[in-house]
């Protein structure tokens, strides 16, 4: 397993971290750097950014959370994982939740000390699920499962404080179980009063109500087959391909009940990316490499890209 002392993450922000030769503060000045160098063996998946110029991987093998800077790519293991995956990742309010795979659970993470504030299990360990991504709204946290009909909501208390336990919500409606990853990225609808997945094995788009009703987005003739990560950008929402190197701009209307297919964009430096955060008007997306064979040799990086 990956591992580093918290020491050395503190290090990111008091130490001068040299990029080629260049201490760290001389770089405050020079343009980001568009390519983050991750561990290698680590298969990245999630990445959230967030506060000041960091940015957080969670790594398939273990579960590590592993965290750079954008400004060197300097970068040091945050927090030790479970040693199950850690994959689906958004941050708030100084706290990052962690979608934990095949794990069947989810966890919260203090962004300061690298601790464990909460941990959930969603479902039963070793059962057919895949706990995937994680939206965060004003009252909860969401989490998808893309083995099962199923959302798990963490609800907020008072000043945002955590349950003892996570609540499940069937997913009813438009949506039906299909062989392969259902239920995947997860992200708000632009008028904030849903939630919308993407099904990665049809390529279909569906607005969720709370109660976890679903409502198939009309795409027109269009699919998003292998979607992964979601962003929200006003009304539009961007959308991996992973496997087909995209990314896929879908115009919503404020409902999220229609959407048109603007633009899909490629990268010469995708590598079957995943999920999606934006810092300084770029996207970042880490490369999982899903069609090359890991090995703890294995080279692993996440990109920046101009958004489309």
């Amino acid at each position: 397993m990956l591992r580093r002392t918290l020491a050395n993450v503190l290090c990111l922000t008091a130490c001068a971290v040299t990029v080629t030769g260049v201490p760290a503060a001389a770089t405050s000045s020079r343009p980001l750097p568009s390519t983050i160098t991750l561990p290698s063996g680590f298969q990245p998946e999630g990445i959230a950014i967030g506060g000041k110029p960091y940015a957080y991987f969670g790594s398939r093998v273990d579960g590590d959370i592993y965290r750079v800077d954008l400004r060197t790519g300097a970068g040091a293991t945050l927090s030790e994982g479970p040693g199950t995956a850690s994959l689906g990742l958004k941050i708030d309010d100084g706290r990052l939740f962690v979608a934990g795979g095949a794990g069947g659970n989810a966890r919260v993470i203090d962004l300061r000390t690298g601790a464990v504030l909460k941990s959930y299990q969603l479902q039963p360990a070793g059962s057919n699920t895949f706990i995937n991504d994680v939206i965060v709204t004003d009252d909860a946290a969401w989490f998808t499962d893309s083995r099962n009909l199923v959302l798990f909501k963490v609800p907020f208390g008072r000043h945002g404080r955590l349950p003892d336990a996570a609540v499940a919500v069937p997913l009813t409606g438009d949506i039906k179980l299909e062989t392969g990853n259902n239920a995947n990225g997860i992200s708000r609808t632009p008028d904030g009063r849903g939630l919308i997945i993407v099904q990665s094995n049809t390529g279909f788009l569906f607005r969720v109500s709370t109660s976890g009703v679903t409502s198939r987005i009309d795409l027109g003739a269009e699919t998003v087959v292998n979607g992964d990560g979601l962003w929200l950008r006003g009304k539009d929402l961007y959308v991996v391909q992973n496997r087909l190197n995209v990314i896929t701009k879908v115009a919503l209307d404020r409902r999220a009940a229609t959407g048109t297919v603007i633009s899909r964009t490629g990268n010469a430096a995708f590598d079957v990316p995943t999920t999606i955060a934006e810092y300084r008007k770029r996207f970042y997306l880490p490369n999982a490499r899903f069609t090359t064979t890991p090995t703890p040799e294995t080279t692993y990086n996440a990109v920046a890209v101009p958004i489309p």
